[in-house]
């Protein structure tokens, strides 16, 4: 029985895919080996004087600035004038006498607004605002349950 681990002995040359395993890699350490001696003498192998460097004409530039000091004109005098007026404007809104149409008969009308509200509406918040007279309280004049958004009693409180 033969060793299954050895080659057959070939007296031919070897195949090309042979070479290129020996050959690339040699290549590749000469380049790098290369590169290295030719990287490492920088400065160390140089021990030679520069020339003295020869004199060249040079350029001189001379900058010369002459300020000339104005006079500035004084600001001219400046008057103010204040008045202060004061402004007093009260408002007062009458409640108006209950007719006693709803009051103990039980005949409301259960759509949540709280009836005739003494004659005054408003649209909207910014009106109540503009007449002075938010916050209003459920009760008073003026107020609608479409002015109070959380249902807690005080129209435009926010």
């Amino acid at each position: 029985m033969t060793n299954p681990y050895t080659t057959p002995s070939t007296s031919g040359p070897a195949p090309k895919w042979a070479r290129k395993r020996y050959a690339l890699p040699a290549l590749a350490l000469a380049l790098f080996v290369g590169i290295g001696i030719g990287a490492g003498g920088e400065g160390t192998g140089n021990d030679a004087k520069p020339a003295a460097a020869k004199p060249a004409p040079t350029a001189t530039v001379t900058a010369t600035a002459t300020a000339t000091e104005t006079a500035e004109p004084e600001p001219a005098a400046t008057v103010t004038a204040t008045e202060t007026v004061k402004v007093t404007k009260t408002v007062t809104a009458r409640a108006e006498a209950d007719t006693g149409a709803g009051s103990g008969s039980g005949s409301g009308s259960g759509s949540g607004s709280d009836g005739d509200s003494g004659g005054v509406y408003y649209a909207n918040c910014s009106e109540a605002r503009a007449a002075g007279a938010a916050p209003i309280y459920r009760g008073q004049p003026g107020y609608a349950s479409h002015l109070d958004r959380d249902n807690d009693g005080v129209a435009c409180d926010s």
